[in-house]
Protein backbone atom coordinates (compact mmCIF):
# COMPACT_ATOMS: atom_id res chain seq x y z
CA UNK A 1 0.00 0.00 0.00
CA UNK A 2 1.06 3.31 -0.70
CA UNK A 3 0.78 5.97 1.74
CA UNK A 4 1.45 9.62 0.90
CA UNK A 5 3.10 11.39 3.30
CA UNK A 6 3.21 15.77 3.83
CA UNK A 7 5.05 18.08 6.21
CA UNK A 8 3.16 20.11 8.59
CA UNK A 9 2.98 22.99 6.16
CA UNK A 10 2.19 21.45 3.36
CA UNK A 11 -1.21 20.31 5.75
CA UNK A 12 -1.36 23.62 7.19
CA UNK A 13 -1.73 25.09 3.51
CA UNK A 14 -4.07 22.35 2.40
CA UNK A 15 -6.55 23.02 5.18
CA UNK A 16 -6.60 26.57 4.71
CA UNK A 17 -7.41 26.01 1.30
CA UNK A 18 -9.56 23.40 1.17
CA UNK A 19 -12.68 23.51 3.89
CA UNK A 20 -13.52 19.88 3.01
CA UNK A 21 -10.08 18.86 4.31
CA UNK A 22 -10.61 17.62 8.25
CA UNK A 23 -7.37 16.57 10.51
CA UNK A 24 -7.66 14.06 12.28
CA UNK A 25 -5.73 13.72 15.33
CA UNK A 26 -5.56 10.13 16.61
CA UNK A 27 -3.62 10.38 19.75
CA UNK A 28 -4.67 9.95 22.87
CA UNK A 29 -7.89 12.64 24.69
CA UNK A 30 -4.87 14.06 27.32
CA UNK A 31 -2.35 14.30 24.08
CA UNK A 32 -4.93 16.26 22.43
CA UNK A 33 -6.31 18.41 25.31
CA UNK A 34 -2.66 19.61 25.62
CA UNK A 35 -2.94 21.02 21.95
CA UNK A 36 -3.56 20.39 18.82
CA UNK A 37 -4.30 21.74 14.86
CA UNK A 38 -7.24 23.93 14.65
CA UNK A 39 -10.56 22.31 13.91
CA UNK A 40 -8.60 19.46 14.33
CA UNK A 41 -11.06 15.84 15.24
CA UNK A 42 -9.78 13.59 17.87
CA UNK A 43 -10.55 9.58 17.14
CA UNK A 44 -7.62 8.05 19.23
CA UNK A 45 -6.02 5.12 17.59
CA UNK A 46 -4.64 3.64 20.43
CA UNK A 47 -5.85 3.66 23.99
CA UNK A 48 -4.42 3.37 27.21
CA UNK A 49 -4.48 -0.20 29.02
CA UNK A 50 -2.85 -1.61 31.91
CA UNK A 51 0.16 -2.86 29.81
CA UNK A 52 0.18 0.36 27.99
CA UNK A 53 -1.24 1.76 24.91
CA UNK A 54 -3.18 -1.24 23.02
CA UNK A 55 -5.35 -0.97 19.60
CA UNK A 56 -8.44 1.16 19.84
CA UNK A 57 -10.66 -1.34 18.72
CA UNK A 58 -13.40 1.43 17.88
CA UNK A 59 -11.53 3.18 15.74
CA UNK A 60 -12.45 2.49 12.26
CA UNK A 61 -16.07 2.35 13.54
CA UNK A 62 -16.29 5.53 15.09
CA UNK A 63 -14.15 7.30 11.71
CA UNK A 64 -16.71 5.87 9.13
CA UNK A 65 -19.84 7.10 12.08
CA UNK A 66 -18.19 10.26 11.45
CA UNK A 67 -16.47 10.42 7.71
CA UNK A 68 -18.00 9.46 4.05
CA UNK A 69 -15.19 7.09 2.62
CA UNK A 70 -14.03 10.09 0.21
CA UNK A 71 -13.82 12.82 2.46
CA UNK A 72 -10.26 14.46 2.60
CA UNK A 73 -8.56 13.17 5.83
CA UNK A 74 -4.91 14.83 6.91
CA UNK A 75 -3.65 12.09 9.51
CA UNK A 76 -1.24 13.44 12.56
CA UNK A 77 -0.68 11.97 16.07
CA UNK A 78 2.40 13.08 18.22
CA UNK A 79 5.41 11.67 16.07
CA UNK A 80 4.31 10.24 12.84
CA UNK A 81 3.62 6.57 14.30
CA UNK A 82 0.87 6.38 14.81
CA UNK A 83 -0.64 8.36 12.39
CA UNK A 84 1.08 6.43 9.99
CA UNK A 85 -0.98 3.02 11.52
CA UNK A 86 -4.20 4.80 11.26
CA UNK A 87 -3.66 5.91 7.75
CA UNK A 88 -2.84 2.18 6.47
CA UNK A 89 -6.14 1.19 8.33
CA UNK A 90 -8.07 3.93 6.60
CA UNK A 91 -7.11 3.09 3.45
CA UNK A 92 -7.04 -0.53 3.66
CA UNK A 93 -10.89 0.52 5.29
CA UNK A 94 -12.01 2.05 2.04
CA UNK A 95 -11.03 5.92 2.52
CA UNK A 96 -9.85 7.47 -0.31
CA UNK A 97 -8.28 10.46 0.35
CA UNK A 98 -6.27 10.02 3.04
CA UNK A 99 -2.73 11.56 3.49
CA UNK A 100 -0.27 10.95 6.68
CA UNK A 101 1.74 14.10 8.56
CA UNK A 102 5.04 13.55 8.98
CA UNK A 103 6.01 14.85 12.30
CA UNK A 104 2.83 14.80 13.98
CA UNK A 105 2.39 17.45 16.55
CA UNK A 106 5.63 17.80 18.18
CA UNK A 107 8.26 15.53 15.49
CA UNK A 108 10.39 12.58 14.52
CA UNK A 109 12.64 11.81 16.93
CA UNK A 110 16.49 10.30 16.12
CA UNK A 111 18.38 7.80 18.03
CA UNK A 112 19.39 9.90 21.00
CA UNK A 113 16.08 11.66 21.58
CA UNK A 114 17.17 14.66 19.21
CA UNK A 115 14.80 16.42 16.58
CA UNK A 116 14.92 15.38 13.10
CA UNK A 117 12.05 16.13 11.70
CA UNK A 118 9.59 19.07 13.07
CA UNK A 119 6.26 18.61 13.49
CA UNK A 120 3.45 21.14 13.31
CA UNK A 121 4.11 22.60 16.94
CA UNK A 122 8.26 23.06 16.29
CA UNK A 123 7.12 24.85 12.90
CA UNK A 124 5.06 27.96 14.62
CA UNK A 125 2.02 26.83 12.98
CA UNK A 126 -1.47 27.56 14.86
CA UNK A 127 -2.59 25.76 17.75
CA UNK A 128 -5.51 25.14 19.80
CA UNK A 129 -5.65 24.21 23.08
Amino acid sequence: MNIRRIAPNEAHALLDSNEAMVYLDVRTPGEFELGHVPQAVNVPVAVAGPGGMTPNPDFLDECNARFSKDTPLIIGCLRGGRSLRATGALLGDGFTDVVDMRGGWDGELGPSGEVTFAGWSRRGLPISR
